[in-house]
Parts: structure tokens; sequence; C-alpha cells
């Protein structure tokens, strides 16, 4: 079973969550925007799997503030990012996953 987690925040420039197995991981913010999931940023595949996504984006300082962010449901932590994007969707798999990478 895939940890949750139990407090999420933003401590300077990075996106803290403590699971409620007890670890900590604290994901850079540019890292995690850089790493957005939605098919704008990310791609979506066809059934050739051929990857579709939209034009890229200049990345502008305020891409990497978090203005806000949330759970959804009980898999994922939605961000909403100080330019306008909130598309992403980042599973609490996937999260656990990128903090286990960076140790």
């Amino acid at each position: 079973m895939i940890p949750v987690p139990r407090n999420v925040m933003v401590v300077g420039n990075e996106l803290a969550i403590v699971w409620d197995d007890g670890r900590e991981d604290y994901f850079p913010l540019e890292k995690l925007r850089r790493a957005c999931p939605c098919a704008m940023c990310k791609g979506e595949p066809d059934l050739f799997g051929k990857v579709y996504k939209g034009p890229p984006r200049v990345l502008t300082p305020r891409a990497f503030e978090v203005a806000a962010h949330r759970r959804v449901g009980a898999y994922a932590l939605q961000i909403d990012w100080a330019d306008g994007h909130n598309d992403g969707i980042y599973s609490f798999e996937t999260l656990r996953r990128m903090g286990e990478e960076s140790q």
C-alpha cells in the first residue's frame, strides 16, 4: 500500500511532504513543475504510441511558485502554480517514487 501524506507545505523553494509512515521528502519546486504530468506538459500517447503535447512553454520565475495545493481524492495532489497552470495531478505513488529517487 502506498503511504499517503500526513502534511504538505511549501518551505522556501521546496514542497515538503510528511508521509503517514514518518518519512519526509523535500521537492524543489522547479523540479516538480518541470515534471508536471499533465497532457499539455508531458504529452499523451495515441493508440500507436505517438506522443502529442502542447507547444513548449516559456517558464517564468512565477512558474516555480506555488499559489495553492490540494488533495485529489485519496490518491493525488494538485498544485496551483503562480503563473496560472494547475492541470497536473501528481499521484502519491509518483511523488513517493520521486522522493525515493532523490536520496
